[in-house]
Order: C-alpha cells, then sequence, then structure tokens
C-alpha cells in the first residue's frame, strides 16, 4: 500500500501508528497484499469465523518465520472507507456488521475531536483483527544516546561554522572564547527548556511542538509567533544557502577554467599550499587600494588590486551573474511534491564538518601559531586584540549556530530512553560548542596575515588555485544543493498549511511562492552576499523569540500556574529575555564597523 493512497482526504489512516507504511521488497513482498494477507493472517490467530481463505504454504512459513523474531511485531496500519454492504475487491470478504460498527465509532469520534494529537484514539485492542497484518519493523523504532547526540550535533552544525574565524575577530580573541562558552550555555538551557515544556500540557496519545505549547500558555500570538520565527530562521537559512552556493560556483568554475587556461592573466597553477589572501577590504595604514598576500614561499607581499575586463569575467561574475545561473540549477528542485530524494544525502553534511576539520588542521600545521598580543609599532596590524565593541557580531551568529529549539523535540523524540535527554542534550551542545572552537580558534590563531583580513566565509582566504579550498567548494557546493530543496520545503509545509489548509494545493501555488523566495535569495547574493551580516541579523532576529523569550516566558507562567514562582527566578529569566533583545539591538550598532 503506498503513502499516498493512505492519505485521503476523510483522515481514513489510523493515527495509532507514528511511522510509515513499509514498502517490502523481495522475499516479503506477499506481505504488501494487505486485503489478502491481512484477513489470512487474522483468520489463523482468530479462526475461522470470517470465511477468510487459507494461508497459502508459503504464507504460513513466513508468518512462523516472523512469529519466531522477537523484534516483529503484528501492527495496526490503516482502515478503509467501509459500509455494510462493501466488500474488498471483488470476492475477497464481507465485512460483518460489528467491523462496519466499531470503525463507524472511531471515525465518529474522530470527528468530535479533529485536533491534531487527539486524545480519542481507538485502542489497540479495539482495532479489529482484520486491520493488522504483519511487518518486519523494530517495534519501538527508537534511537540510542549516541544517535541522539549524534543527531543533535549534525543538525547544528551548518554554514555559522565557516564564520566562526571572522566572528572571533570581530570580538576579539579572548572575549569570544568566552561569548562562544557563555552563549553555548544560554542556549542549551533555554533548549532545555524547549524540551521539558511539552510535559506541561502533554496527555496519552499526542504528539505536541513547541508551537503547541506556545498555543496553550499564550494563546494564539504565542503559536504564530512561534511559527513566525521558525520560517524567518529557514529563510534566513535559505539565503545564506544561495549567497554561499553562488561563491561556491564562482570559484569552481574559476579554477576549472584556470586549468584550461593556465596562462590567463586572473589564473594561476593549482596548488596545495595555494595563495592566502586578505579577502577583506581592509583600512590599517595601509593603503586601501593594496591587499595582502601570503606566497608559496612564506613571504608577505604588498600588490595593487588587479582589474580584470576581459569577456570571461563579464560573463562570470560572482555578484551579477553566478546568482542568477543557479536558478538553473536549483528552481526545478525546489518544485518537487516529496523531497524524500534529497534526504538520502543527509550524511554529506557531517562529512563536510570533518572535511573542514581536516582542511582546517592542515592548513594551520603548514603556517604555525601567529598570536601577537604586544607587537613593535611596524607590526601594529599584526595586533591580537582581547577585546573589541563590535563583539555583538559573534554573539548574533551564534544564536543562529546553537540553534536548534524549533527541532530539539523531534529528535528527542525518537529517544530510546528518555531518561537521558538531558544529559544527551548537555553532551550534544557540549559537543558543539568544541567543534566551533576548534574551527575558530585554530584558523584566528593560524591565520598568518592582519587578523582583520579574515573573511566571513573563511574559504574566501584562499586563492582559486588552492587544489584543498577547491575540494572544499565542490563538495560543499553538492551537499548544500541537496539541503536547500529540503530548506524550502519545509518553508513551503508550513506556509500553504497555514494560509491553504494543505500542504501543496496547486503546482501553480507552489512556483509563486518558490519564485517569491528564490528573488529574495538573488536580490541578498547581489547586493549584500556577506553572509556573516545575513548569518548574525537572522540568528539575533529569531532568537530573541525561539531562544530567549518564549522558553522562559512559558516556564514562568508554569511556575507562576504552580505557585512556585519567585522573585529570583523571575529576575533571572527576565535577564535572559533582556539579553536576548540586547543581541538584537546591537546588531544594529555594529553596522559601521
Amino acid at each position: 500500500m503506498s503513502l499516498d493512497s493512505m492519505r485521503s482526504v476523510d483522515e481514513e489512516v489510523s493515527p495509532l501508528l507514528a511511522s510509515p507504511v513499509e514498502d517490502l521488497e523481495g522475499e516479503n513482498a506477499p506481505f504488501r497484499d494487505a486485503n489478502s494477507i491481512r484477513g489470512r493472517a487474522s483468520e489463523t490467530q482468530m479462526g475461522p469465523s470470517a470465511s477468510w481463505p487459507r494461508l497459502t504454504q508459503n504464507e504460513t512459513r513466513s508468518l512462523k518465520t516472523i512469529g519466531r523474531n522477537d523484534s516483529f511485531k503484528r501492527r495496526p496500519v490503516c482502515y478503509q472507507a467501509i459500509t455494510g454492504n462493501s466488500s474488498v475487491q471483488s470476492g475477497t470478504v464481507q465485512y460483518d456488521e460489528n467491523t462496519v460498527a466499531a470503525i463507524n465509532r472511531y471515525k465518529y469520534y474522530s470527528r468530535l475531536d479533529p485536533s491534531r494529537g487527539s486524545s480519542l484514539l481507538m485502542p489497540d485492542h479495539v482495532v479489529p483483527s482484520q486491520f493488522f497484518y504483519p511487518l518486519p519493523v523494530t517495534p519501538t523504532g527508537k534511537q540510542s544516546s549516541i544517535i541522539t547526540i549524534f543527531s543533535i550535533w549534525n543538525t547544528m552544525m551548518g554554514t555559522s561554522l565557516l564564520s566562526m574565524p571572522w566572528g572571533l575577530g570581530e570580538s576579539g580573541f579572548g572575549c569570544g572564547i568566552g561569548i562562544i562558552v557563555v552563549m553555548g550555555i544560554l542556549t542549551l538551557y533555554t533548549s532545555y527548556r524547549v524540551m521539558k515544556s511539552v510535559g506541561y500540557i502533554q496527555t496519552k496519545g499526542e504528539i505536541l511542538e513547541f508551537s503547541d505549547v506556545c498555543k496553550k500558555f499564550l494563546g494564539k500570538w504565542g503559536e504564530y509567533s512561534a511559527v513566525f520565527f521558525s520560517l524567518a530562521a529557514l529563510l534566513g537559512a535559505m539565503i545564506v544557502y544561495w549567497v554561499l552556493m553562488s561563491n561556491f560556483l564562482y570559484n569552481t568554475v574559476r579554477f576549472i577554467f584556470g586549468l584550461s587556461h593556465p596562462l590567463s592573466n586572473h589564473t594561476s597553477a593549482p596548488s596545495i599550499d595555494g595563495t592566502t589572501l586578505c579577502a577583506t577590504p581592509y583600512h590599517g595604514h595601509i593603503s586601501n587600494s593594496t591587499t595582502y598576500h601570503l606566497s608559496q614561499n612564506g613571504l608577505l607581499l604588498s600588490t595593487g588590486l588587479q582589474s580584470e575586463t576581459d569577456t570571461f569575467n563579464e560573463v562570470w561574475d560572482q555578484r551579477k551573474t553566478v546568482p542568477f545561473f543557479l536558478i538553473i540549477l536549483l528552481f526545478p528542485l525546489v518544485n518537487f511534491k516529496s523531497p524524500t530524494f534529497f534526504t538520502k544525502f543527509n550524511a554529506l553534511g557531517t562529512i563536510s564538518v570533518l572535511y573542514l576539520l581536516v582542511f582546517v588542521t592542515y592548513k594551520v600545521s603548514q603556517w604555525g601559531f601567529h598570536l601577537n598580543f604586544d607587537p613593535p609599532p611596524a607590526m601594529k596590524d599584526f595586533l591580537v586584540p582581547q577585546f573589541l565593541p563590535s563583539f555583538p557580531n559573534l554573539t548574533g551568529i551564534l544564536a543562529l549556530a546553537f540553534f536548534i529549539h524549533n527541532c530539539v523535540l523531534t529528535i528527542l523524540r525518537n529517544q530510546k530512553n528518555p531518561e537521558n535527554n538531558s544529559r544527551d542534550l548537555s553532551i550534544a551542545y557540549f559537543c558543539v560548542g568544541v567543534t566551533y572552537l576548534l574551527v575558530g580558534v585554530l584558523f584566528y590563531a593560524g591565520f598568518p596575515l592582519p587578523k582583520k583580513c579574515i573573511a566571513d566565509n573563511l574559504l574566501d582566504n584562499f586563492g582559486h588555485n588552492d587544489i584543498l579550498a577547491f575540494a572544499a567548494r565542490i563538495f560543499l557546493l553538492f551537499q548544500m544543493t541537496t539541503v536547500f530543496p529540503l530548506i524550502t520545503y519545509m518553508i513551503r509545509l508550513q506556509f500553504m498549511h497555514a494560509v491553504f489548509g494543505n500542504i501543496y494545493p496547486s503546482l501553480k501555488h507552489v512556483i509563486i511562492l518558490n519564485v517569491v523566495l528564490i528573488a529574495m535569495c538573488i536580490l541578498f547574493a547581489v547586493f549584500l552576499p556577506q553572509i556573516g551580516t545575513i548569518i548574525r541579523f537572522a540568528g539575533a532576529f529569531c532568537g530573541v523569540s525561539l531562544i530567549f523569550a518564549l522558553p522562559c516566558l512559558i516556564y514562568m507562567l508554569k511556575l507562576k500556574q504552580d505557585g512556585r514562582l519567585t522573585w529570583p527566578m523571575i529576575a533571572i529569566h527576565s535577564f535572559i529575555i533582556f539579553l536576548g533583545v540586547a543581541n538584537f539591538v546591537g546588531q544594529f550598532l555594529t553596522l559601521s564597523h
């Protein structure tokens, strides 16, 4: 039975199942015929009263094999619209009046309480046996603590990792390390509050999200606020992905073009230890018309910026043309009705993070460490400050880097041992913080040029001819190409369901929405392609609500409801909310930096 056939307008899928029906293959293929095997299996266990045909020898052998395996269970799957005179395909079975009554009773109760997670669920022992059939699946579908920790780590690891060295440069070395630790602790606490919040209202049979908790305690505006800021975070991720994909596609083609035109004035021979660049506008005592480079022999050079006006650069421009070329690649993908195909590439995110760790470690091993806290006047450009007033740039980035509040419940819901949720969440946050510190501190400490030269995308500090940087760019380009349709799908899912009550009202609706979303991405890629700025504003904006305000407000309301709200608790959680607001306001105060 296909998944589409189970999702009828009349809600004829039993909410008893949280997991989808498997499409069995090979030796289990006979069990796909639900109408015959369900009944014959029922007769085997319930007797011949239902007048089912006898099981074949092969089917009996299969049932016995499944019965010997404790990991296989007979589970309720679905029911069909049944009337007293209906039958399942010609000559198969005529449902008795008791079965019809049970099904109609269930459908009636469902209409009385149609809300998601209704408590009016048909108990397992009431479901007629005809609607069971054996599935070779694990009975619980739960995951171990290791998988849970890894899932949280993998979900939080994203584009913020590329901006972590830049964030340290914006805040100062010592201050930046402290901010990463403090923001990690704060976001862990509020994520813990989100995790615990469902226990305030959860009852048997319900599957709740944080927006449901917000609706319970804060009303409709709380629910809408949670959904809106969740969508804003996804939109910010879309924009950052488009900017980065434009960057990676541009540099990848430049590298390939250099291989075919080795004598071109804008290319150089590929090398593992390619040129290290000062990729950001520098405003020290050096003239603005110059830029730092680090050649392969380790000498620092100051050379004038080249102006390239040949045909290649006119056609292939990172801001003027490449963002539009991406439409050809991505627009067909985002209009797919289902993103199932792209979920097969989720492991690429883990591989890309591991590659970046190896890449940064190798580069630092070639550079050595360059931390000069008290340089002579002639080398003042190489000063490593401990504190800078532009530190809110880092706090904004970290708000998005540690953001998992909109999906932490989904991940932890599959935990095999829920009593370990708090421990596993803490370990996952610790691993995330260590990863950010490794990449940020290593790259910042080893970067051989003035620290203000560090780009908000660390790969921009490497020339087109760097082979290792090329490998990182092309790998990340492919990984982001598979993730981008998933982000678009999540936005479409929430937006279409909220507006039209249907996640796919029509292809026309989907195309119009995708055109608007991609147009916004292109505008940023053309006019504001600074991912550090986009990430910090998106993180601070979404963090005000989902990270700082809503978890603390709901916890205080729960304490008040239980009569346990004290002034110290009010002061502590109000201060956390104040930090979230200050973080957002601070992003505007550092625009001049």
